[in-house]
């Protein structure tokens, strides 16, 4: 995450809001390769575009994905 540069301020307040996601594999089996993360990354970038948000980080392995959102100014 970025430093003091996310910090957004309003009329009355200053605020840094993220959303940290977490998708996870039904029992967590071990099923997700680097060809699954490289193409949800590409999806998750597409889908935050259409919404305008802005997707910070993107991680995963191969039982999960976390992704740290933000929607920009």
């Amino acid at each position: 995450m970025a430093g003091l540069g996310d910090i957004r301020t309003g009329t009355h307040c200053t605020f840094a809001l993220h959303a940290h996601l977490v998708f996870v594999t039904k029992y967590r089996h071990r099923v997700l390769s680097d060809q699954h993360l490289n193409r949800m990354e590409d999806i998750m970038r597409t889908v935050c575009a259409d919404f305008d948000t802005e997707l910070v980080e993107f991680n995963g392995e191969d039982n999960h994905v976390h992704l740290l959102q933000n929607r920009p100014t």
